[in-house]
């Protein structure tokens, strides 16, 4: 089955407005400023939402109030991007009471990670519009800047073509290949199989990667996606970070990549380990929805963005 082409929102230009709002886990009015600042020495204009710097248990605030957040930024035609704030966990609660009707006549970018997940997955599968997988607001932090990732989020606002060239791994499998991008955190993925969110992976390339999990987790979850046909038809595998696994008592055995390349070796398709996407400050802005090239050697790997317009 041919992947169905996504919609580009519309690039930004210096002047146009972002919005910031937590769908999720709460941040602090400080711990966004750094994000703020560097917005704005890029030229645009920001509209931090009401669920920034307020808390309700575990969330930035209730059901109710992290819903109307979004859906005001959603439908609020001056605002050209929302940034996310931080993940976390609570995007899945409200998901399926979003009215996406006038986010589908006017797409605008969406940009975060981790339980953003969640968003990217959604919209890609039900709407097939394009989104970007990148940092967030309560991840940016002076003493954890990475340029080029910094870098990378302007360029992908602004529709600069994405052109990555990464160092070898030994555990890379060699190939060239092409297809929409699709991906994000494992456990959210694993979790979105057989809901309406859960995306189609044959024909396209996946990216993966997680924080904090067990090792035993981490198989469990690949498993699911294996069993679920998730990782038979790719065209191409992205592995990033596994940032603070964990292990139990009694040992698991295997390392993470370990892990990964027990579901994959029977396959033909090019796998990427130590991508440099994730939890980390080398966390590289993705276009989700958008055609790539794909290419590992032992040279190592490129991924470029193919304009088909």
């Amino acid at each position: 089955m041919q992947p169905i082409m996504c919609s580009i929102p519309s690039y930004l230009k210096p002047g146009d407005t972002i919005g910031i709002t937590c769908p999720a886990g709460s941040v602090s009015m400080s711990d966004i400023e750094d994000m703020i600042k560097q917005l704005a020495d890029w030229g645009f204009r920001v509209i931090v939402g009401k669920t920034i710097g307020t808390s309700y248990f575990k969330f930035s605030g209730t059901d109710a109030d992290r819903l109307d957040d979004v859906q005001q930024m959603l439908d609020d035609d001056s605002i050209h991007a929302i940034l996310f704030g931080r993940g976390g966990y609570g995007s899945i609660r409200i998901m399926d009471q979003i009215d996406f009707t006038q986010f589908i006549e006017k797409p605008k970018w969406l940009l975060g990670y981790s339980d953003i997940t969640c968003f990217h997955s959604h919209i890609h599968s039900l709407f097939h519009i394009a989104s970007i997988h990148g940092h967030m607001c309560g991840g940016y932090r002076a003493l954890d800047y990475n340029f080029s990732s910094t870098q990378s989020i302007y360029d992908v606002l602004l529709g600069n073509p994405i052109r990555y060239k990464i160092e070898p791994h030994e555990m890379n499998r060699s190939g060239e290949s092409s297809g929409l991008l699709v991906g994000g955190n494992l456990a959210l993925l694993s979790d979105l199989i057989g809901t309406p969110s859960d995306i189609e992976t044959d024909g396209k390339i996946l990216f993966i990667e997680d924080i904090a999990e067990y090792k035993y987790n981490l198989d469990r979850m690949l498993w699911q996606l294996l069993r679920a046909d998730k990782l038979s038809h790719l065209k191409g595998l992205l592995i990033g970070g596994f940032t603070d696994t964990m292990d139990n008592e009694v040992p698991f055995g295997m390392t993470e990549y370990e892990i990964v390349w027990e579901k994959i070796k029977e396959f033909d398709y090019p796998v990427c380990f130590n991508f440099p996407v994730g939890h980390q400050a080398r966390n590289m802005a993705l276009k989700c929805g958008v055609n790539y090239q794909l290419i590992v050697s032992n040279e190592g790997v490129e991924l470029n963005e193919i304009d088909l317009t």
